[in-house]
């Protein structure tokens, strides 16, 4: 154990002093908790440190509430998740007949995301209803026939809330204040109204050239049962805790939400594997703030990772810490250097690289310098190791420039999270 929190601690030294982590985590094995810490500034205004109190918007981990909501009230015979959402929702159009709750649980609904869309940006400033929220998507076409592929929706999420609503009588938030956060007494966990004075609650920032920015704005109701909680690291492992008992399902109902569907994606909770141990976990984003849970459920480790850094790299970060758990190989961040180019091959590089839809990377070449900007992020400078290579200094991520047997430059495959990302060069 103190080998482990040894490790952990320098671990996230690294990314705490090089890469501005800034959170608080939680690593319990067994039953036990053997690091339960904070890292960085819950507040950088006013120098208030993370500790494992500190209370974060948990982003897409409201995502397995929401479905375990569902799942109660399915228990309770109220609802059956194969219902068509048309049945609890008799408004919705037509194309509601042919969604059920199931396709909305597991993302498989073919309903557009709506947090995709191009006015996205604008609207979340915007304090808005359930049903507002309902009309910005009900009426667009379906993308695929339900059931038939995976596509990660918030839209179906917001609706699972709405159906609740309906189904409890109750606000969503009151039910799972009444039927999920009391009995485990989370009470550190709620609905994250902006206006409501929350003691503990963090900050969310992302990291420029400039250091630290506040997040934009985001009105909470527009990720409502999508992604709208707060919670700590603590509460959290309550949660965990109860997923091994019948305190709130049976254990055929937690089976069920735990099963893999399409892209291995379940009840809320995404079933993977890694250092070929299960895990069922899921991450979240939203404004400021990355978070992560992962329960390695046939070894009895939980792994939770709240961050008020936009950029931090839970990904990374969350499969290091299972490493050091496990015995496994993981790498420190690298001490990366520049070396001295000619700037003239920037020239070749500048342009928009489109690394999914709606997503481009535009690079731009100012005073010799080389600049990268993704859309709705903040211009930063990217650093030479090579002609071809280039590295972030504010996050633990880098760029390669691809060239085609011409020399023509025709994509640029980003580093980061563990993961090789080909952005396709369209202007």
């Amino acid at each position: 154990m103190q080998n482990i929190e040894a490790q952990v601690n320098e671990y996230l030294q690294v990314h705490t002093n090089k890469y501005y982590f800034s959170g608080s985590v939680l690593i319990a094995q067994n039953g036990n908790i053997l690091i339960s810490k904070g890292y960085g500034m819950a507040n950088y205004e006013l120098d208030v440190p993370n500790t494992p109190q500190t209370k974060f918007r948990i982003a897409s981990i409201t995502k397995q509430f929401t479905a375990m909501a569902i799942v109660q009230l399915q228990e309770k015979n109220l609802l059956n998740v194969n219902d068509s959402i048309s049945k609890h929702i008799p408004d919705y159009p037509e194309t509601g007949k042919q969604i059920t709750i199931h396709h909305l649980l597991t993302h498989t609904s073919g309903i557009p995301n709506f947090t995709s869309f191009p006015d996205y940006e604008q609207t979340m400033m915007i304090p808005s209803s359930v049903e507002t929220t309902i009309d910005k998507f009900k009426d667009k076409p379906l993308e695929f026939t339900p059931g038939e592929k995976y596509s990660y929706c918030n839209s179906g999420y917001i609706l699972l809330g709405y159906i609740i609503e309906k189904i409890s009588g109750k606000l969503y938030e009151t039910y799972l204040q009444e039927n999920i956060f009391q009995p485990l007494e989370m009470k550190n966990t709620g609905y994250d109204h902006y206006s409501n004075i929350i003691k503990n609650r963090a900050s969310g920032y992302y990291m420029t050239g400039n250091g630290s920015i506040n997040a934009a704005y985001i009105d909470t109701s527009i990720g409502y049962s999508a992604g709208a909680l707060y919670s700590t690291v603590e509460d959290l492992y309550l949660w965990d805790r109860a997923l091994y008992t019948e305190k709130i399902v049976s254990k055929a109902s937690l089976d069920n939400a735990f099963n893999p569907f399409l892209e291995n994606y379940g009840y809320g909770w995404l079933i993977t594997e890694i250092f070929s141990h299960k895990v069922v976990g899921h991450n979240g984003a939203i404004n400021g703030f990355v978070t992560n849970i992962d329960r390695y459920i046939n070894d009895d480790v939980c792994i939770i990772v709240l961050c008020n850094n936009g950029f931090s790299m839970i990904n990374v970060i969350s499969k290091d810490l299972a490493a050091i758990v496990f015995g496994e190989k993981y790498e420190l961040p690298k001490e990366r250097t520049a070396i001295k180019v000619d700037p003239k091959i920037y020239d070749a590089y500048i342009g928009e690289y489109e690394l999914a839809p709606n997503f481009i990377i535009t690079i731009t070449k100012e005073n010799d310098q080389i600049f990268a900007q993704a859309t709705a992020q903040s211009k930063v400078e990217i650093y030479p190791e090579s002609e071809t290579e280039f590295f972030y200094t504010l996050v633990y991520a880098q760029i390669t420039f691809v060239k085609n047997e011409k020399g023509e430059v025709t994509e640029l495959i980003l580093h980061q999270n563990g993961q090789e990302m080909p952005a396709k060069k369209i202007k």
